[in-house]
């Protein structure tokens, strides 16, 4: 089931794509790990959070079908979650087609789901060779006049380890991506338009967090609303939720946050067996880390039992935890009753904090929805709600 479920989380929201197969390797541009575009200046300029710092015009591909778009890589300035300045690379894409709607043309700041660790995994990358899997609700933003500006999140595709998990650090990265498309010439778009965020699973996760953290870190972007799905907003419980299950995801979890925090114990507490997982994991992408280490435990790789209750991981988890801080703007969030991986109760739990906090709030629990199948099923309504936003549209609550 698990191997199933796992390849169910790359297709994640393909119900309305066309997948095809990808282009033969030889025709591929270089990955990531061979390609400078990725790597930073030395030293970082000392620019504004959202600036770019390098870009070039790409050719994006459904398969072997080159998109009707324009599509602009882009490495830009952004945060890590302690607050030092970083470069993370992300694709700003634009319709092809003249803006006829009111206002400014909306901006789509888009948050993919778990792509891996790979730097190889990176969606600016693989929408270059035609290997991107969620490219369904892009598909349908750009096929509404929107454009899409996509973080690859930091470290994944740049130089170093993915900060996978790491709510305050994909925050961040997502609404540099939406700075970066308002100041990139090519794309011809406005620094007042208006935002829409948008993400599924990690992509909720940082899609949650940029809301949080809108209002006193990018308080320049009109940001109108989020929606936001499959979050994983209590890491906690989540962890507790997959040990003995789909335990690759717990481990590149631990991995993404300890690169995050150098200040959490994990690769002094490896055992050999743990360091070889932990090393794997850092090379592979999503179907691999999902099928790796099956029913495993964390303390099966330790030399200390439960390392992630010690107080510094503790602080850093919390530091995370999503719900407490009201968003700047309305929010839609929707769960599905019967997900394998991010428990319904965590979802329940999220929704209850953000009323708390006063937030303008949608829920919507998806009867027997399991992970993969509630995005699908509901992902274009999230999306919709968007347009409503971008229509200056009353937003409803369920608080």
């Amino acid at each position: 089931m698990f191997r199933r479920l796992v390849t169910g989380l790359a297709v994640a929201g393909l119900s309305c794509a066309v997948v095809v197969a990808p282009a033969a390797a030889d025709d591929r541009p270089p990955t990531p790990q061979n390609d400078p575009f990725y790597t930073a200046p030395s030293p970082l300029p000392n620019v504004p959070a959202g600036d770019v710092l390098k870009t070039r015009k790409v050719d994006l591909y459904v398969g072997l079908f080159p998109t009707p778009v324009r599509a602009d890589q882009v490495l830009y300035r952004s945060t890590s979650a302690t607050g030092t300045a970083n470069a993370v690379s992300g694709t700003v894409i634009t319709p092809l087609t003249a803006w006829t709607g009111p206002g400014k043309r909306p901006v789509v700041a888009y948050a993919m789901g778990t792509q891996g660790l790979g730097d190889q995994c990176a969606p600016s990358y693989q929408l270059r060779t035609g290997t991107e899997v969620e490219v369904a609700f892009i598909v349908q933003a750009i096929g509404k006049g929107w454009a899409v500006a996509l973080t690859d999140y930091e470290g994944l595709g740049t130089p170093g380890t993915h900060t996978y998990a790491t709510a305050k650090s994909e925050g961040r990265a997502l609404l540099d991506v939406a700075r970066a498309a308002t100041r990139l010439p090519a794309a011809n778009l406005d620094p007042a338009a208006p935002v829409g965020v948008f993400g599924y699973s990690q992509g909720g996760q940082a899609a949650a967090a940029a809301a949080e953290q809108a209002a006193a870190y990018a308080p320049d972007l009109n940001v109108v609303g989020t929606a936001t799905g499959g979050v994983p907003a209590d890491l906690n419980l989540v962890a507790k939720s997959n040990e003995g299950g789909v335990f690759g995801l717990v481990a590149a979890a631990a991995a993404g946050l300890a690169t995050a925090y150098p200040d959490v114990p994990l690769d002094n507490v490896l055992t050999t067996q743990g360091k070889a997982l932990f090393a794997q994991l850092k090379q592979a992408c999503v179907a691999e880390i999902g099928t790796t280490a099956l029913g495993g435990h964390l303390n099966d790789y330790t030399t200390v039992p439960d390392v992630i209750q010690d107080p510094r991981w503790q602080q850093r988890i919390h530091e995370n935890l999503l719900g407490n801080v009201k968003p700047s703007a309305p929010i839609y969030l929707y769960q599905g009753t019967a997900d394998e991986l991010i428990p319904y109760a965590g979802a329940v739990a999220l929704k209850s904090r953000y009323c708390a906090a006063g937030a303008t709030l949608e829920w919507h629990a998806i009867p027997l929805g399991g992970h993969v199948t509630t995005v699908s099923i509901w992902g274009t309504n999230a999306l919709n709600w968007l347009g409503d936003r971008f229509q200056s549209r009353p937003a409803t609550t369920s608080c």
